[in-house]
């Protein structure tokens, strides 16, 4: 297993040189939007309009932040739970984004989508939204402020860490984790 630091935007040579179980540090711009807001920019690009953010090389957190402190630029800001943005992911990734973090598990169409578009699907760890949002150095709502906590933010980050779940060659964590330790008729089944 790797470590990489990573400056956004991702290339896709360096999305493709991500293995699952690799450690992935982002430092630069990453987008935030969960369900809500995906199920709005999935609706502007069939409507013809473009997303609130260019979507090259772009990564996105699925993350609600709650309000800062002051002195913060966000309060917690720990992953949620991926599999609800499971049926706009492919898409997001055909318009070019190569990094996705959240938690938990992945279904059959967003693994393939990684692999057909050369992305990684990365964990951030649960329960840690307030070391997390340490790493969140500035905070702004670049789309959809009606949403609230789950507005599109643009966050700037430092050494954002993560570790990669699925690779863009079909590598899966969870299944290989499992797999050490249980026969694959015992595996914990994704939803």
């Amino acid at each position: 297993m790797a470590r990489h630091y990573l400056t956004t935007p991702i290339t896709p040579e360096q999305a493709r040189a991500i293995r699952s179980g690799d450690e992935v540090y982002i430092t630069g711009t990453i987008y935030t939007a969960r369900d809500a807001a995906h199920k709005r920019m999935v609706e502007d690009l069939e409507a013809g309009r473009p997303l609130p953010f260019d979507p090259q090389g772009a990564v996105i957190y699925y993350v609600g932040p709650t309000p800062p402190k002051p002195g913060q630029a966000v309060g917690s800001a720990g992953p949620t739970t991926s599999y609800r943005m499971d049926k706009y992911t492919p898409t997001m990734l055909r318009q070019g984004v190569k990094a996705v973090i959240g938690k938990g598990y992945r279904g059959p169409d967003v693994k393939a989508a990684l692999v057909e578009n050369g992305a990684v699907y990365l964990a951030a760890t649960g329960g840690a939204g307030a070391l997390l949002a340490k790493r969140i150095e500035k905070a702004e709502v670049i789309a959809y402020a009606d949403l609230g906590t789950e507005a599109v933010r643009r966050l700037t980050v430092k050494d954002f860490p993560t570790i990669c779940i699925n690779d863009a060659h079909g590598g899966d964590q969870y299944r290989d984790g499992q797999l050490q330790w249980v026969e694959p008729d015992a595996m914990v089944k994704p939803r």
